[in-house]
């Protein structure tokens, strides 16, 4: 192992279960290896990152080969461990918008569906409906005619289209009561 003398003096004897060259070696570097880590991620991932890297540093104590300098080692650990942090949100991100996207498509097809559906039944009410009241309902609903012009074009009283207007809409709620919540 490359380095200073101070770290391959503090790594060796806490390979051999010295706790207080651990504890150095953390105040040492725990500080750093969050700045570090705070360059990528946010402060707390940092600190995180930093915490588990320094826990492994312990408890793969013995195990432990470093090829490169105790800080090199540390730092390339911290560096991989945000870029797997920012790897995590990201691919939860892609999720959470591929979720919301494939929701919307679904509802637009759904509504979709409902109102076509919709559209249909209210088209074949009004076609079901007595000629008169159709006449006079599709005059007042679809060309925007006062019940006075069709009363004008029809030669009857304006009363008598109010009447059959409220007629048919009651015939219409009727027939599409199993639709309305749609509308």
């Amino acid at each position: 192992m490359e380095g200073n003398n101070e770290d391959i003096i503090l790594l060796s004897n806490m390979k051999q279960g010295n706790e207080q060259a651990f504890n150095n070696l953390f105040r040492k570097y725990y500080p750093i290896l969050c700045a570090y880590g705070h360059k990528f991620v946010d402060l707390e991932d940092a600190e995180e990152c930093a915490q588990e890297t320094m826990l492994w540093l312990w408890n793969n104590r013995e195990a432990l080969i470093i090829q490169t300098s105790l800080s090199s080692y540390l730092f390339t650990s911290i560096h991989n461990r945000a870029l797997n942090i920012l790897n995590k949100k990201e691919n939860k991100n892609f999720a959470e918008n591929y979720f919301y996207q494939e929701m919307q498509t679904l509802t637009t097809e759904i509504d979709f569906y409902q109102l076509k559906e919709l559209n249909k039944h209210i088209q074949q009410a009004i076609t079901s409906l007595p000629p008169s009241y159709k006449e006079a309902f599709i005059m007042h609903r679809f060309k925007n005619m006062s019940y006075k012009e069709i009363a004008e074009q029809l030669n009857v009283s304006p009363k008598t289209i109010d009447y059959r207007i409220q007629q048919a809409l009651k015939i219409l709620r009727a027939e599409l009561k199993d639709y309305l919540p749609l509308a």
